[in-house]
């Protein structure tokens, strides 16, 4: 256990150092232990009784009350990762981490897919980036994502502590290149964005991965309707009654599906 404890506080150091104020460099390994060791009770209690218990009221405060800023310590984490597993054969892999909760009060809490348990329940859904190479993943970046029953409700959020600038309506996809920018920013080095189709449905996200230059791969639900590069919206002629306002593809579409095995037959 003891030589646990050293090479975490030795892999911590770089992080801990952009803590600054002393009490939060002693409490952030110990929590991290909590984090990571025995049990199925994350809350504090627990873990303070067993890695602290005479500093209780300490390690609460780092978690519940001390006001501090996370983008050095995201910086750090982009470096880190970097320095470990960047590279232009690198992947960043996009896809959500849903958190099973009790109750309706915990910020983001609602029923919505929950992916660890595969079906819709009680929960919070985050945003997850993950800088991957040679099988070793180092996840980069964990965003929480507001469902539409938080942000329509402005007292709510204000009564849960949601930071101003993050009561706001975002979707999943706006989400992800958000913080894919960040970790551009940062100079995190990779050379293909993964995503599963519950990305890769978003017309939006695959477009703005290629405004970026990125090359990625996605998937896509077997009925997406798939065109052809040289499709035009017309305004199509009413047969009888008041003409249209809407326009339509000039082509037929193709279910993905379809364009697939078309695709796998020709190859063959």
């Amino acid at each position: 256990m003891a030589e646990q404890d050293v090479a975490l506080t030795e892999w911590l150091k770089p992080f801990v150092e952009k803590l600054g104020h002393k009490k939060r460099r002693q409490m952030c390994p110990i929590y991290v232990s909590g984090l990571i060791g025995p049990g199925d009770r994350k809350s504090i209690e627990p873990m303070a009784e067993w890695l602290a218990p005479d500093r209780y009221d300490r390690l609460h405060h780092f978690i519940s009350d001390g006001i501090w800023d996370a983008g050095p310590l995201e910086a750090e984490l982009a470096v880190q990762a970097d320095r470990i597993v960047g590279g232009p054969d690198a992947f960043l892999v996009i896809d959500d981490t849903g958190l099973p909760k009790k109750g309706d009060h915990s910020v983001g809490v609602a029923p919505q897919y929950a992916s660890m348990l595969g079906k819709r329940a009680n929960c919070q859904t985050l945003v997850s980036l993950t800088l991957a190479r040679n099988e070793v993943p180092v996840p980069v970046g964990l965003r929480l994502f507001l469902p539409e029953s938080w942000t329509s409700d402005q007292d709510r959020m204000a009564k849960a502590g949601v930071p101003e600038l993050s009561r706001v309506s975002r979707t999943k996809p706006e989400i992800a290149l958000d913080e894919i920018d960040r970790l551009i920013a940062a100079g995190v080095r990779f050379g293909t964005v993964l995503a599963d189709a519950g990305y890769g449905l978003s017309a939006a996200f695959r477009q703005g991965l290629s405004a970026r230059g990125l090359t990625w791969a996605v998937g896509i639900p077997k009925h997406q309707k798939v065109y052809p590069h040289d499709v035009a919206l017309i305004l199509p002629v009413a047969g009888h009654g008041r003409p249209r306002k809407h326009s339509i593809p000039d082509t037929l579409s193709t279910a993905a599906e379809t364009m697939l095995a078309a695709s796998t037959w020709t190859k063959l």
